[in-house]
Parts: structure tokens; sequence; C-alpha cells
């Protein structure tokens, strides 16, 4: 793999994903005669001590132990702390999509391709895309996504005469005779405090954020497909077809509860969402695939993520195996859906754990099969070593054009967007196209 270079005393970043360097590769681990090879995991996913309970039942030699830590952010600092310091951390790391390209480029992650390299069929493409940055390397095996997916209030369909919009087009439309039914009633609600959603709406429309050429990043949040988003959306909150109010606040959760909120883009873990902030609606939503833009058929994902091996970790090999075991045994898979409550990213496995629906969704029983099919047409999506500028500024600039309620302040977010992101990879001394 060629590698990029960050320009001054800056740590190489991958090649046409991020660098080879600090990726050791597997090399033999047996266990000694002083007992199995020790393995440390850290990870936030709930009740994933039971799965590795399994591993360590089974696999007498290599023994894992789980160290349970804030996800997200937290998590990323607190082992970028050790990466620097050269000492105390895991072996292994549960590590979100987004946050591989920060990982990688800190030289934290080792690359596994030797050991785990042969499970790419196993994945939906763009699942994969996230853990090799687009190149040879394999920074995780996939874990659990979030392929996003339309959410709706059947009943309140029913009762309108409405059908389940498969355009975009069709979604203005549904979303106007929503409103017009009834002035509290949004089909859904645009949300400025959470990029995510907003990174998986790009994503479906078929661009990427972020790009490597040679030696340098590209950066593209202003595209024109992620403008034709930001415009669509600004374009409905000036209307005022939907609401303009954040997920996740008291309002919201009421909105779900009441009737208000008709409908949620959200992705495959939303039933849990929906239960415990709306649990008196159960058996009146249903799930469908997102309404499409032109082309074919197509998704992002919203959440999820991998398992990685850390660049300290003196096991590569058998830190592998237990990654590569966790993520697409039979076995494991079927635990990671029961116990942990994910929606596992291995095709062929998730089919065979996920055959009953969710007690929130037991009107739909094909509820798992809509929701594989949703999963397999995931884009490709290239994410940045900067994530964090890039989503805080999405928070900051996109909360102003929600209170603006025009559609130009929507665009004018976006391009602040990317004048952040870019001043930033800058000042940190990478390579920008």
């Amino acid at each position: 793999m060629r590698s990029i270079l960050r320009v001054g005393a800056m740590a190489t970043v991958a090649a046409t994903a991020l660098l080879t360097a600090g990726c050791s590769s597997p090399a033999a681990d047996e266990p000694t005669a002083e007992g199995p090879v020790e393995l440390s995991f850290w990870a936030w996913a709930p009740n994933i001590e039971k799965v590795v309970e399994l591993w360590n039942e089974e696999h007498p030699e290599i023994q894992v132990t789980v160290s349970k830590q804030d996800g997200g952010d937290p998590a990323v600092t607190k082992l970028l702390t050790a990466i620097n310091a050269g000492s105390g951390a895991p072996d292994l790391m549960q590590a979100e999509y987004q946050k591989i390209p920060t990982l990688v480029a800190s030289d934290a992650l080792a690359d596994i391709s030797e050991g785990a390299g042969d499970l790419e069929d196993k994945f939906p493409e763009g699942v994969w895309s996230s853990v090799t940055l687009g190149g040879d390397a394999l920074y995780a095996v996939p874990q659990d996504s979030g392929p996003m997916m339309f959410y709706y209030r059947e009943d309140v369909f029913k009762e309108l005469g409405l059908e389940v919009p498969t355009t975009w087009e069709e979604y203005a439309d549904v979303a106007r005779a929503v409103h017009a039914s009834d002035p509290k009633r949004y089909l859904g609600t645009f949300s400025a405090n959470d990029a995510g959603w907003f990174a998986g709406m790009a994503q479906q429309a078929g661009t990427s954020w972020w790009s490597i050429d040679g030696d340098s990043w590209g950066v593209d949040i202003d595209s024109e497909a992620t403008e034709k988003v930001a415009s669509y959306w600004g374009g409905l909150v000036e209307e005022g077809a939907i609401d303009n109010k954040p997920m996740y606040t008291p309002e919201w959760n009421a909105g779900l509860n009441d009737g208000s909120q008709v409908g949620w883009l959200s992705a495959v873990w939303a039933p849990g969402v929906l239960s415990g902030n709306a649990a008196e609606t159960a058996g009146l939503w249903k799930a469908a695939p997102m309404p499409q833009w032109e082309g074919e058929d197509a998704t992002g994902n919203w959440g999820g993520s991998s398992t990685a091996v850390t660049s300290q970790s003196e096991h590569v090999e058998a830190a592998t195996e237990f990654a590569t075991w966790l993520n697409t045994d039979p076995e494991a898979v079927q635990a990671l859906a029961d116990v942990a409550n994910v929606y596992p990213a291995a095709t062929e496995e998730a089919e065979a754990a996920l055959t009953t629906a969710p007690e929130f969704f037991s009107n739909q029983p094909d509820f798992y099969d809509v929701a594989g099919d949703v999963a397999q047409t995931v884009s490709p999506f290239t994410y940045g070593p900067n994530v964090n500028v890039a989503f805080s500024a999405y928070n900051d600039e996109f909360a102003k054009a929600a209170d603006a309620k025009t559609e130009s302040a929507f665009v004018d977010a976006l391009k602040a967007m990317q004048e952040i992101t870019v001043t930033d990879l800058k000042d940190n001394g990478f390579n920008v196209k």
C-alpha cells in the first residue's frame, strides 16, 4: 500500500486508505508454559462480555478479558492517549466506523488483512469499505451496521389514505398531506443535533465527504449530491411541511407517543429507541426502504461499529482470530443479536440469527427481511481523520439554519462545514487536495 504523509513531523496516514506504518503483520501466537494467550478488549456494546464468555469456554488457549468503556469519543481519546504514551492500549477495541480514519492516522490500529482479508464476501460492500478505507489494508472486522430505513405510523397512513413514499418527491407530498391533516402532525423532523443522520442522507445520495488521492486528502462535504440533500430539507423546513426540532428531546419523544411525529428516517436499530420512548405505540409502526433519488436503490449507514486490533498488541494473530470469530461465527453472531442487541454486519449470519421481528414490530413479521434487503444497498462512504470537527461544525451551522428556516441557510451551513473541515485538516498538517 502506498502511504499518505502529513507534512512536517506529523504521523503518516494510510495509503489508498491510510497507512501501513505501525500496522504489524500477524505473528504466530502460541500459549506458553505459563498459560494461555491473554487478550484485553475495550468495548461498550451491552452484554458483550456474555458473548466473550462463549469464546473463553471454547478456546482455553486464548482468553479474552472485556473492559467496558464509554462509547464514542471518550473511548477513542483514551486509546489515543495510550498509543501516544507507548503503552496501556488493549489488544482489541470496539471502533465505530467513522472513527477508524482517525485511529489509523494516529497509527493506533494494526493491519489485519493477512489474517482476516478473506472475509470480504461476508459483508455488504459499503460496510467492508468502512474498514478498508478503500485500500488493501484491513483495519477491523465489521461487527454491526445501521442501514437506514423509513419508519411510519401505519394507522395514520391508513386514516389519511396515504401510500408509503418510494421517492423523495413522494415523501415531500406525503409530508404536506400529513401536516395539512393536522397542524401538529409532521411526517418527520430535520434534526441539527446528529451529524451521523445527515451523513447517512448524503451517503444515500451518492457522495462521500472525504477521499484520498496520492498523498492528499480531498474534502467534498459541499458536493452537488450533499447540496441537493441540504436544499431538499431546507425547502421542506421553510415550507413548514416538516418539523425543525432536534431528535431525542422530551418534545420529540412526546411526539412519538401522541402521534404528532408520524414518521422517522432512522436506522435498523430504531425499534429499540421506539420501544423505549413510545412503548404504547407498539404494533402501530412499520418499516420500509428509504425513499430514493434517481438511479439504483441505495441507502446510507447511521451508526455501527467494528472490532479492531491495536498497534500495541503483542498478539495480533490471536486477536485477529478472536475478532473474526466474534463477528462471523454463527454462534457468536446469534449471541450478538440476542444479548448485545446489535444488527450483525455479516450478511448470511445475520439472516440466520434474526428470524423473528422485534417485539415492537410484531405486526410486521418480515421486518428483518426488509432490513436485510436494505442492508445490501448501503453506498460506500469514506470518513476522514477529522470527522469530529466536521460533525461539530454540522451541529453548530445547521442549528443556525434550522432556526432560520430557509433553504438558503441550509446551503450556507453546508458550505461553512466544508470550510471549517478543510481549514482544520490544513492546520493539523495534512496535505489537502
